[in-house]
């Protein structure tokens, strides 16, 4: 779960104090993992991993990382570019990385909004966000990532005919996300039954935050997105 606005990061980045340990492994693991945004992007993403790997997916805020971590044990073949700028949440992250010698990960800690425009046009095979700060007062819903200029963003880099799969557990979050991407032009629904948004993607492994809304009594929503082909 992240904290943005218009390319502004809202929040606070650490948490609990870091172990010796995982502070040790932080200090060597994501100085190897992480995206150096300094450096030209490659003209391929897929030359950024260790992996030959086949495709890249991005998860922008991946909180605690039980999906990132999943996706990236179960489909070595495909590298997956995480975003996190939480220090505990990525210490976490790194450390399993590191212990588990996954090839196929590569990390970025600062504002999404910086990768994304530092990313070649057409350079992801699949985007995920799940679970952001849903910002539920109204007065702060400008601060939800989601919105025209980011979306313009997540096209630019999505390959045309490739998705982009939201989630979340706030009825308003969702009614939004629909709204903004019926209202764009590169961005089409797929949605043909109630199953298509009541049902996780296959391969689900849930999340602590999807956890925390069944505990509380609010029903999650998965939606797919398929980046067009050509803009009307």
């Amino acid at each position: 779960m992240n904290d943005y606005y218009d390319g502004s990061f809202f929040g606070r980045r650490k948490g609990k104090p870091l172990s010796p340990r995982r502070t040790a492994l932080m200090d060597d693991g994501l100085a190897h993992l992480r995206v150096d945004l300094t450096k030209p992007a490659p003209e391929d993403l897929r030359d950024l991993f260790e992996a030959p790997v086949q495709t890249v997916s991005l998860e922008v805020g991946f909180g605690g990382g039980e999906h990132l971590l999943h996706r990236a044990r179960e489909n070595p073949s495909i590298g997956f570019i995480g975003v996190e700028p939480f220090v505990t949440s990525m210490a976490k992250v790194v450390t399993a990385v590191v212990e588990e010698g996954l090839s196929n990960i590569r990390l970025y800690d600062d504002d999404a909004i910086k990768l994304l425009d530092w990313m070649p046009e057409a350079s992801i095979d699949l985007a995920y966000q799940l679970y952001p700060d849903p910002w539920p007062k109204k007065r702060h819903w400008k601060r939800r990532f989601i919105n025209h200029q980011n979306l313009d963003r997540y096209a630019r880099v999505i390959r045309p005919g490739s998705e982009f799969r939201f989630a979340s557990d706030i009825d308003t979050y969702v009614d939004w996300t629909l709204r903004h991407c019926r209202d764009h032009a590169s961005f089409q629904w797929t949605a043909q039954c109630a199953d298509d948004w009541r049902v996780p993607w296959q391969g689900w492994p849930g999340t602590r935050y999807e956890a925390k809304a069944f505990r509380e009594g609010r029903v999650p929503r998965y939606l797919t997105f398929l980046r067009k082909l050509s803009s009307d």
